[in-house]
Protein backbone atom coordinates (compact mmCIF):
# COMPACT_ATOMS: atom_id res chain seq x y z
CA UNK A 1 0.00 0.00 0.00
CA UNK A 2 2.71 2.26 0.84
CA UNK A 3 4.32 2.28 -3.07
CA UNK A 4 0.81 2.96 -3.95
CA UNK A 5 0.57 5.98 -1.75
CA UNK A 6 3.74 6.79 -3.51
CA UNK A 7 3.05 6.56 -6.94
CA UNK A 8 -0.17 8.12 -6.40
CA UNK A 9 1.44 10.80 -4.60
CA UNK A 10 3.81 11.29 -7.24
CA UNK A 11 0.90 11.15 -9.96
CA UNK A 12 -0.59 14.19 -8.60
CA UNK A 13 2.79 16.46 -9.31
CA UNK A 14 1.51 17.40 -12.80
CA UNK A 15 -2.04 17.82 -11.14
CA UNK A 16 -0.69 20.85 -8.92
CA UNK A 17 1.45 21.83 -11.97
CA UNK A 18 -1.66 21.79 -14.17
CA UNK A 19 -3.86 23.86 -11.97
CA UNK A 20 -0.80 26.55 -11.35
CA UNK A 21 -1.06 26.92 -14.73
CA UNK A 22 -4.55 27.53 -15.36
CA UNK A 23 -4.54 30.29 -12.54
CA UNK A 24 -1.77 32.47 -14.36
CA UNK A 25 -2.15 31.44 -18.09
CA UNK A 26 -5.60 30.85 -18.44
CA UNK A 27 -6.49 32.97 -20.96
CA UNK A 28 -5.15 31.07 -24.00
CA UNK A 29 -5.68 27.67 -26.02
CA UNK A 30 -2.36 26.34 -25.34
CA UNK A 31 -2.78 26.60 -21.47
CA UNK A 32 -5.94 24.71 -21.72
CA UNK A 33 -4.13 22.25 -23.78
CA UNK A 34 -1.44 21.75 -21.03
CA UNK A 35 -3.90 21.75 -18.23
CA UNK A 36 -6.15 18.99 -19.52
CA UNK A 37 -3.03 16.89 -20.67
CA UNK A 38 -1.29 17.51 -17.28
CA UNK A 39 -4.86 16.39 -15.81
CA UNK A 40 -4.69 12.99 -18.18
CA UNK A 41 -1.51 11.69 -16.60
CA UNK A 42 -2.56 12.29 -13.23
CA UNK A 43 -5.22 10.04 -13.45
CA UNK A 44 -2.82 7.64 -15.83
CA UNK A 45 -0.35 7.56 -12.58
CA UNK A 46 -3.85 6.56 -9.94
CA UNK A 47 -4.40 3.49 -12.28
CA UNK A 48 -0.92 2.31 -12.16
CA UNK A 49 -1.26 3.56 -8.28
CA UNK A 50 -4.59 1.71 -7.62
CA UNK A 51 -2.78 -1.78 -8.26
CA UNK A 52 -0.98 -1.21 -5.04
CA UNK A 53 -3.85 -1.33 -2.90
CA UNK A 54 -4.49 -5.16 -2.98
CA UNK A 55 -4.15 -5.08 1.05
CA UNK A 56 -6.76 -2.42 1.42
CA UNK A 57 -9.70 -2.25 -1.07
CA UNK A 58 -11.31 -5.35 -2.61
CA UNK A 59 -10.10 -6.63 -6.10
CA UNK A 60 -13.51 -5.72 -7.89
CA UNK A 61 -13.18 -2.10 -6.45
CA UNK A 62 -9.13 -1.90 -7.84
CA UNK A 63 -10.36 -3.51 -10.70
CA UNK A 64 -13.27 -1.18 -11.74
CA UNK A 65 -10.94 1.81 -10.52
CA UNK A 66 -8.04 0.48 -12.92
CA UNK A 67 -10.79 0.73 -15.85
CA UNK A 68 -12.05 3.96 -15.05
CA UNK A 69 -8.31 5.14 -14.42
CA UNK A 70 -7.85 4.61 -18.23
CA UNK A 71 -9.06 7.18 -19.67
CA UNK A 72 -5.88 9.24 -19.03
CA UNK A 73 -3.77 7.51 -21.00
CA UNK A 74 -6.35 6.69 -23.89
CA UNK A 75 -7.45 10.09 -24.33
CA UNK A 76 -3.17 11.47 -24.37
CA UNK A 77 -3.27 11.22 -27.81
CA UNK A 78 -6.37 13.40 -28.95
CA UNK A 79 -5.21 16.13 -26.34
CA UNK A 80 -1.72 15.79 -28.24
CA UNK A 81 -2.71 16.60 -31.21
CA UNK A 82 -4.89 19.85 -30.01
CA UNK A 83 -1.85 21.01 -28.76
CA UNK A 84 0.24 20.85 -31.85
CA UNK A 85 -2.83 21.68 -34.19
CA UNK A 86 -3.77 24.70 -32.55
CA UNK A 87 -0.03 25.22 -32.36
CA UNK A 88 0.73 25.17 -36.16
CA UNK A 89 -2.36 25.80 -37.50
CA UNK A 90 -2.13 29.35 -36.20
CA UNK A 91 1.74 29.28 -37.63
CA UNK A 92 2.75 30.85 -40.75
CA UNK A 93 5.02 27.89 -41.06
CA UNK A 94 3.56 25.66 -43.84
CA UNK A 95 6.16 25.85 -47.00
CA UNK A 96 4.40 25.64 -50.19
CA UNK A 97 7.73 23.87 -51.51
CA UNK A 98 7.17 21.09 -49.17
CA UNK A 99 8.70 17.42 -49.72
CA UNK A 100 6.25 14.77 -49.37
CA UNK A 101 6.89 13.48 -45.20
CA UNK A 102 6.21 17.43 -45.11
CA UNK A 103 3.40 17.17 -46.91
CA UNK A 104 1.41 13.80 -45.32
CA UNK A 105 2.35 14.72 -41.84
CA UNK A 106 0.17 17.96 -42.33
CA UNK A 107 -2.58 15.96 -43.17
CA UNK A 108 -3.04 15.05 -39.40
CA UNK A 109 -3.32 18.25 -38.37
CA UNK A 110 -6.89 19.07 -39.86
CA UNK A 111 -10.50 18.72 -37.39
CA UNK A 112 -11.58 15.91 -39.53
CA UNK A 113 -8.17 14.26 -37.98
CA UNK A 114 -8.70 15.24 -34.27
CA UNK A 115 -12.39 14.15 -34.57
CA UNK A 116 -11.30 11.02 -35.73
CA UNK A 117 -8.15 10.19 -32.99
CA UNK A 118 -10.94 11.29 -30.42
CA UNK A 119 -13.29 8.84 -31.10
CA UNK A 120 -10.80 6.42 -32.28
CA UNK A 121 -9.60 7.02 -28.49
CA UNK A 122 -13.21 6.63 -27.62
CA UNK A 123 -13.36 3.04 -29.12
CA UNK A 124 -10.19 1.91 -27.58
CA UNK A 125 -11.16 3.07 -24.31
CA UNK A 126 -14.61 1.10 -24.51
CA UNK A 127 -12.56 -2.09 -25.13
CA UNK A 128 -10.85 -1.95 -22.14
CA UNK A 129 -14.20 -1.77 -20.14
CA UNK A 130 -14.94 -5.24 -21.84
CA UNK A 131 -13.09 -8.70 -21.28
CA UNK A 132 -11.55 -8.61 -25.00
CA UNK A 133 -9.44 -5.64 -23.25
CA UNK A 134 -9.11 -6.46 -19.79
CA UNK A 135 -10.72 -9.46 -18.50
CA UNK A 136 -9.65 -8.85 -14.34
CA UNK A 137 -6.45 -9.03 -12.36
CA UNK A 138 -3.97 -11.33 -11.24
CA UNK A 139 -1.46 -11.08 -8.48
CA UNK A 140 2.34 -10.99 -8.97
CA UNK A 141 5.38 -9.43 -7.25
CA UNK A 142 8.30 -7.18 -7.54
CA UNK A 143 11.71 -7.27 -5.31
CA UNK A 144 11.16 -3.49 -4.80
CA UNK A 145 7.21 -3.00 -4.45
CA UNK A 146 6.37 -6.61 -3.47
CA UNK A 147 2.88 -8.23 -4.37
CA UNK A 148 0.75 -6.28 -6.02
CA UNK A 149 -2.56 -6.46 -8.75
CA UNK A 150 -1.14 -6.81 -12.57
CA UNK A 151 -3.89 -6.51 -15.04
CA UNK A 152 -5.05 -9.56 -17.29
CA UNK A 153 -5.24 -8.80 -20.40
CA UNK A 154 -8.15 -10.05 -22.78
CA UNK A 155 -7.20 -11.14 -26.67
CA UNK A 156 -8.66 -7.53 -27.95
CA UNK A 157 -5.44 -5.75 -25.86
CA UNK A 158 -3.60 -5.52 -28.73
CA UNK A 159 -5.69 -2.53 -29.61
CA UNK A 160 -4.43 -0.83 -26.93
CA UNK A 161 -0.52 -1.61 -27.78
CA UNK A 162 -1.40 0.05 -31.43
CA UNK A 163 -2.89 2.69 -29.72
CA UNK A 164 0.13 3.80 -27.40
CA UNK A 165 2.38 3.35 -30.31
CA UNK A 166 0.44 5.79 -32.61
CA UNK A 167 0.96 8.19 -29.90
CA UNK A 168 4.64 7.87 -30.52
CA UNK A 169 4.35 7.67 -33.98
CA UNK A 170 2.38 11.11 -33.95
CA UNK A 171 5.11 12.50 -31.81
CA UNK A 172 7.72 12.61 -34.29
CA UNK A 173 5.39 13.54 -37.16
CA UNK A 174 5.03 16.77 -34.82
CA UNK A 175 8.53 16.99 -34.31
CA UNK A 176 9.04 16.51 -38.23
CA UNK A 177 6.39 19.84 -38.54
CA UNK A 178 7.89 21.53 -35.48
CA UNK A 179 10.86 22.38 -37.74
CA UNK A 180 9.19 24.11 -40.20
CA UNK A 181 7.80 26.98 -37.70
CA UNK A 182 10.38 29.82 -38.32
CA UNK A 183 9.31 31.75 -34.63
CA UNK A 184 11.93 30.33 -32.68
CA UNK A 185 9.70 30.48 -29.71
CA UNK A 186 7.19 28.28 -30.65
CA UNK A 187 9.20 25.90 -32.30
CA UNK A 188 11.83 25.37 -28.98
CA UNK A 189 8.39 24.61 -27.24
CA UNK A 190 6.79 21.97 -29.42
CA UNK A 191 10.50 20.04 -29.59
CA UNK A 192 10.57 20.19 -25.85
CA UNK A 193 7.03 19.32 -25.74
CA UNK A 194 7.43 16.32 -27.58
CA UNK A 195 10.55 15.04 -26.08
CA UNK A 196 9.07 15.74 -22.56
CA UNK A 197 5.93 13.62 -23.44
CA UNK A 198 8.49 10.52 -25.13
CA UNK A 199 10.49 10.47 -21.65
CA UNK A 200 6.93 9.67 -19.99
CA UNK A 201 5.40 7.23 -22.79
CA UNK A 202 8.32 5.39 -22.97
CA UNK A 203 8.85 4.39 -20.05
CA UNK A 204 5.09 3.96 -19.98
CA UNK A 205 5.24 0.97 -21.68
CA UNK A 206 7.32 -1.19 -19.41
CA UNK A 207 3.86 -0.64 -17.32
CA UNK A 208 2.35 -3.81 -20.07
CA UNK A 209 5.26 -6.15 -18.23
CA UNK A 210 4.63 -7.72 -14.12
CA UNK A 211 8.11 -7.27 -13.12
CA UNK A 212 9.12 -3.41 -14.38
CA UNK A 213 7.78 0.06 -14.71
CA UNK A 214 7.15 1.03 -10.95
CA UNK A 215 9.48 3.11 -10.62
CA UNK A 216 10.63 4.03 -14.34
CA UNK A 217 7.38 5.42 -14.75
CA UNK A 218 7.33 7.48 -11.76
CA UNK A 219 10.76 8.88 -12.20
CA UNK A 220 9.37 9.34 -15.73
CA UNK A 221 6.24 11.65 -14.73
CA UNK A 222 8.64 13.75 -11.89
CA UNK A 223 10.64 14.71 -15.18
CA UNK A 224 8.09 15.81 -17.62
CA UNK A 225 6.40 17.30 -14.87
CA UNK A 226 9.14 19.77 -14.09
CA UNK A 227 10.22 19.96 -17.93
CA UNK A 228 7.12 20.69 -19.56
CA UNK A 229 6.27 23.25 -16.79
CA UNK A 230 9.66 24.77 -17.95
CA UNK A 231 9.33 25.15 -21.09
CA UNK A 232 5.75 26.37 -20.98
CA UNK A 233 6.96 29.04 -18.30
CA UNK A 234 9.11 29.73 -20.78
CA UNK A 235 7.73 30.36 -23.71
CA UNK A 236 5.29 32.73 -21.83
CA UNK A 237 7.96 34.94 -20.71
CA UNK A 238 8.96 35.43 -24.12
CA UNK A 239 6.20 36.24 -25.47
CA UNK A 240 5.28 38.42 -22.60
CA UNK A 241 8.42 40.19 -23.43
CA UNK A 242 7.87 41.18 -26.62
CA UNK A 243 4.37 42.02 -26.32
CA UNK A 244 5.42 44.53 -23.27
CA UNK A 245 8.03 46.11 -25.98
CA UNK A 246 4.96 46.09 -29.10
CA UNK A 247 2.77 47.61 -26.24
CA UNK A 248 5.81 50.48 -25.53
CA UNK A 249 5.77 51.07 -28.94
CA UNK A 250 2.26 51.87 -29.19
CA UNK A 251 1.78 54.09 -25.84
CA UNK A 252 4.43 56.31 -28.15
CA UNK A 253 2.56 56.13 -30.79
CA UNK A 254 -0.45 57.27 -29.22
CA UNK A 255 1.45 60.17 -27.02
CA UNK A 256 2.58 61.47 -30.21
CA UNK A 257 -0.95 61.36 -31.62
CA UNK A 258 -2.74 62.94 -28.90
CA UNK A 259 0.20 65.71 -28.51
CA UNK A 260 -0.32 66.02 -32.59
CA UNK A 261 -4.05 66.17 -31.97
CA UNK A 262 -3.73 69.13 -29.20
CA UNK A 263 -1.42 70.91 -31.14
CA UNK A 264 -4.22 70.73 -34.19
CA UNK A 265 -6.52 71.98 -32.07
CA UNK A 266 -4.16 74.87 -30.55
CA UNK A 267 -3.48 76.00 -34.14
CA UNK A 268 -6.91 76.07 -35.13
CA UNK A 269 -7.93 78.56 -32.42
CA UNK A 270 -4.81 80.65 -33.37
CA UNK A 271 -5.87 80.69 -36.87
CA UNK A 272 -9.50 81.31 -35.72
CA UNK A 273 -8.69 84.81 -34.12
CA UNK A 274 -6.14 86.00 -37.08
CA UNK A 275 -9.44 85.43 -39.50
CA UNK A 276 -11.52 87.07 -37.39
CA UNK A 277 -9.56 89.92 -36.91
CA UNK A 278 -8.29 90.30 -40.67
CA UNK A 279 -12.14 90.26 -41.55
CA UNK A 280 -12.58 93.40 -39.42
CA UNK A 281 -9.50 95.62 -40.34
CA UNK A 282 -10.94 96.97 -43.76
CA UNK A 283 -14.52 97.24 -42.30
CA UNK A 284 -14.40 101.46 -42.37
CA UNK A 285 -12.46 101.29 -45.84
CA UNK A 286 -9.38 102.93 -44.59
CA UNK A 287 -6.62 100.69 -46.30
CA UNK A 288 -4.57 101.73 -48.77
CA UNK A 289 -4.33 98.99 -52.30
CA UNK A 290 -0.95 98.20 -50.70
CA UNK A 291 -2.42 97.07 -47.21
CA UNK A 292 -5.33 95.15 -48.68
CA UNK A 293 -2.85 93.06 -50.72
CA UNK A 294 -1.14 92.35 -47.94
CA UNK A 295 -4.64 91.64 -45.73
CA UNK A 296 -5.51 89.35 -48.75
CA UNK A 297 -1.93 87.58 -48.59
CA UNK A 298 -2.46 87.27 -45.04
CA UNK A 299 -6.14 85.71 -45.28
CA UNK A 300 -4.94 83.47 -48.21
CA UNK A 301 -2.00 82.33 -45.74
CA UNK A 302 -4.95 81.70 -43.05
CA UNK A 303 -7.47 79.50 -45.28
CA UNK A 304 -4.20 77.69 -46.42
CA UNK A 305 -3.05 77.39 -42.89
CA UNK A 306 -7.03 76.33 -42.02
CA UNK A 307 -6.92 73.49 -45.09
CA UNK A 308 -3.74 71.92 -43.92
CA UNK A 309 -5.36 71.29 -40.48
CA UNK A 310 -8.36 70.21 -41.81
CA UNK A 311 -6.08 67.93 -43.83
CA UNK A 312 -4.17 66.80 -40.97
CA UNK A 313 -6.92 65.93 -38.61
CA UNK A 314 -8.40 63.61 -40.82
CA UNK A 315 -5.49 61.74 -41.06
CA UNK A 316 -5.08 61.33 -37.64
CA UNK A 317 -8.19 60.43 -37.12
CA UNK A 318 -9.29 56.88 -37.57
CA UNK A 319 -12.95 54.78 -36.34
CA UNK A 320 -12.20 52.04 -33.86
CA UNK A 321 -10.42 49.63 -36.12
CA UNK A 322 -11.06 45.50 -35.69
CA UNK A 323 -8.20 43.35 -35.62
CA UNK A 324 -8.38 39.79 -36.54
CA UNK A 325 -6.72 36.91 -37.46
CA UNK A 326 -6.81 36.48 -41.59
CA UNK A 327 -4.74 35.30 -44.16
CA UNK A 328 -1.76 38.14 -45.53
CA UNK A 329 -0.92 36.34 -48.44
CA UNK A 330 -4.20 36.44 -49.52
CA UNK A 331 -4.74 40.00 -48.86
CA UNK A 332 -1.63 41.23 -50.72
CA UNK A 333 -3.27 39.15 -53.81
CA UNK A 334 -6.20 40.79 -53.59
CA UNK A 335 -4.43 44.13 -53.16
CA UNK A 336 -2.99 43.33 -56.73
CA UNK A 337 -6.20 42.21 -58.15
CA UNK A 338 -7.62 45.68 -57.40
CA UNK A 339 -4.66 47.47 -59.39
CA UNK A 340 -4.47 45.45 -61.76
CA UNK A 341 -5.98 47.95 -64.66
CA UNK A 342 -3.16 50.22 -63.55
CA UNK A 343 -0.71 47.59 -63.77
CA UNK A 344 -2.15 46.85 -67.36
CA UNK A 345 -2.63 50.55 -68.74
CA UNK A 346 0.93 51.28 -67.68
CA UNK A 347 2.72 48.10 -69.07
CA UNK A 348 4.07 47.26 -65.59
CA UNK A 349 5.00 43.92 -64.76
CA UNK A 350 4.30 42.69 -61.10
CA UNK A 351 5.38 38.98 -59.39
CA UNK A 352 4.70 37.99 -56.82
CA UNK A 353 6.39 34.92 -54.57
CA UNK A 354 5.20 33.44 -51.59
CA UNK A 355 6.29 30.13 -50.06
CA UNK A 356 4.16 30.05 -46.86
CA UNK A 357 0.74 29.24 -46.28
CA UNK A 358 -1.15 30.23 -44.12
CA UNK A 359 0.74 33.64 -43.56
CA UNK A 360 -1.18 33.99 -40.37
CA UNK A 361 -1.17 37.74 -39.28
CA UNK A 362 -3.09 39.62 -36.59
CA UNK A 363 -4.77 42.89 -38.96
CA UNK A 364 -7.39 45.24 -40.02
CA UNK A 365 -8.06 44.00 -43.46
CA UNK A 366 -9.75 47.16 -45.04
CA UNK A 367 -6.24 49.17 -44.03
CA UNK A 368 -3.49 46.81 -44.37
CA UNK A 369 -4.91 46.21 -48.12
CA UNK A 370 -4.76 49.88 -48.57
CA UNK A 371 -0.71 49.86 -47.60
CA UNK A 372 -0.20 47.49 -50.55
CA UNK A 373 -2.97 49.52 -52.92
CA UNK A 374 -0.68 52.73 -52.15
CA UNK A 375 2.84 51.11 -52.31
CA UNK A 376 1.59 50.00 -55.98
CA UNK A 377 0.30 52.67 -57.26
CA UNK A 378 2.90 54.85 -55.73
CA UNK A 379 5.41 52.53 -57.67
CA UNK A 380 3.71 52.74 -60.98
CA UNK A 381 3.53 56.12 -60.81
CA UNK A 382 7.03 56.48 -59.82
CA UNK A 383 8.71 54.18 -63.21
CA UNK A 384 9.80 56.43 -66.00
CA UNK A 385 7.80 55.67 -69.25
CA UNK A 386 10.80 55.23 -71.04
CA UNK A 387 12.02 52.52 -68.65
CA UNK A 388 13.06 49.43 -70.37
CA UNK A 389 12.36 46.89 -67.36
CA UNK A 390 9.23 48.32 -65.89
CA UNK A 391 8.00 45.98 -63.03
CA UNK A 392 7.40 45.24 -59.44
CA UNK A 393 8.43 42.14 -57.29
CA UNK A 394 6.00 41.48 -54.08
CA UNK A 395 8.01 38.42 -51.82
CA UNK A 396 7.76 37.35 -48.02
CA UNK A 397 10.25 35.74 -45.30
CA UNK A 398 10.11 34.80 -41.66
CA UNK A 399 12.24 35.27 -39.18
CA UNK A 400 12.31 34.67 -35.26
CA UNK A 401 9.15 37.33 -34.43
CA UNK A 402 8.36 39.03 -37.89
CA UNK A 403 6.42 37.71 -41.00
CA UNK A 404 8.71 40.50 -43.57
CA UNK A 405 7.24 41.48 -46.93
CA UNK A 406 10.29 42.65 -49.46
CA UNK A 407 8.00 45.32 -51.51
CA UNK A 408 10.85 46.48 -54.44
CA UNK A 409 10.44 48.47 -57.73
CA UNK A 410 11.90 49.65 -60.86
CA UNK A 411 11.15 52.99 -60.48
CA UNK A 412 13.39 56.75 -60.24
CA UNK A 413 14.48 56.04 -56.62
CA UNK A 414 14.56 58.01 -53.87
CA UNK A 415 17.55 60.22 -52.36
CA UNK A 416 19.44 59.01 -49.04
CA UNK A 417 18.93 62.64 -47.58
CA UNK A 418 14.77 61.47 -48.38
CA UNK A 419 14.37 57.93 -46.98
CA UNK A 420 13.54 58.91 -43.64
CA UNK A 421 10.92 62.28 -44.47
CA UNK A 422 9.40 60.68 -47.60
CA UNK A 423 6.60 58.87 -45.02
CA UNK A 424 5.96 62.14 -43.38
CA UNK A 425 2.71 63.29 -44.32
CA UNK A 426 2.03 66.45 -47.13
CA UNK A 427 5.60 65.31 -48.27
CA UNK A 428 5.69 64.85 -52.32
CA UNK A 429 9.29 63.79 -53.75
CA UNK A 430 7.97 62.64 -57.09
CA UNK A 431 6.74 64.81 -60.45
CA UNK A 432 3.23 64.12 -59.63
CA UNK A 433 1.27 67.53 -59.37
CA UNK A 434 -1.47 66.24 -57.84
CA UNK A 435 -1.48 64.69 -54.12
CA UNK A 436 -1.47 65.37 -50.79
CA UNK A 437 1.71 63.68 -50.02
CA UNK A 438 -0.29 61.44 -47.69
CA UNK A 439 0.18 58.06 -49.57
CA UNK A 440 3.24 56.75 -47.76
CA UNK A 441 2.45 58.73 -44.33
CA UNK A 442 -0.82 56.50 -44.26
CA UNK A 443 0.86 53.42 -44.98
CA UNK A 444 3.83 54.09 -42.83
CA UNK A 445 1.22 55.19 -39.88
CA UNK A 446 -0.84 51.81 -40.78
CA UNK A 447 2.34 49.59 -40.20
CA UNK A 448 2.97 51.16 -36.97
CA UNK A 449 -0.80 50.58 -35.79
CA UNK A 450 0.08 46.91 -37.09
CA UNK A 451 2.72 47.16 -34.32
CA UNK A 452 5.09 46.21 -37.47
CA UNK A 453 7.14 49.03 -39.46
CA UNK A 454 7.97 49.99 -43.47
CA UNK A 455 11.09 51.46 -44.16
CA UNK A 456 13.49 51.75 -47.00
CA UNK A 457 16.45 49.21 -47.49
CA UNK A 458 17.96 50.49 -50.87
CA UNK A 459 17.30 52.88 -53.15
CA UNK A 460 18.96 54.21 -56.50
CA UNK A 461 17.87 55.75 -60.21
CA UNK A 462 17.07 51.57 -60.49
CA UNK A 463 14.47 51.33 -58.34
CA UNK A 464 13.76 51.01 -54.63
CA UNK A 465 13.37 48.29 -51.89
CA UNK A 466 10.85 48.53 -49.33
CA UNK A 467 10.71 46.41 -46.07
CA UNK A 468 7.72 45.95 -44.41
CA UNK A 469 7.57 43.95 -40.96
CA UNK A 470 4.73 42.68 -39.14
CA UNK A 471 4.90 40.80 -36.02
CA UNK A 472 3.84 37.00 -36.16
CA UNK A 473 0.31 36.27 -34.54
CA UNK A 474 1.25 35.66 -30.60
CA UNK A 475 -0.35 33.09 -28.73
CA UNK A 476 -1.20 35.81 -26.07
CA UNK A 477 -2.16 38.66 -28.82
CA UNK A 478 -6.02 37.76 -29.05
CA UNK A 479 -6.46 34.84 -26.85
CA UNK A 480 -8.83 32.26 -28.23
Amino acid sequence: MIIGILICAIGLLPLFLALSISKVYNETKLSTGMVLYMILITIWQLEIGVLYFKDVLSEDTILFLFKLFRIGPTFGLPIVLYVAYWIIKDQPSVMKEANWLTSVSYAFFTKKALIGFTIWSAFVYVICWTDLGVKGLIVTGERVAGNHYFPDYGPLYWVYFLHMAIIVFFFFVVCVLAMRIRNSHFKNFLMGFTFNTLLIIIPGFLNFFPLTGVLTSSIGVIIFSVANMHIFIKLNVDLKAHSYELMEKQKKLDYTGHLTGSLIHEVRNTNSIIKGFSSMMDRNGSLDEGDKRKLKMVGNASDHLEQLTDNYSAYMKSSALIYKTDDLSKLIQESIEFTVGMLQENKVELEFTNIYSPLNVYLNRTNLKQVFINLIKNSVEAIPENRLEKKITISTEIDDRNIIIHFIDTGMGILPENWLNVFDPFISLGEKEQGMGLGLAFVKKTMIEHLGDINIVDSSLNGTHFKLEIPQEGMLNGGN
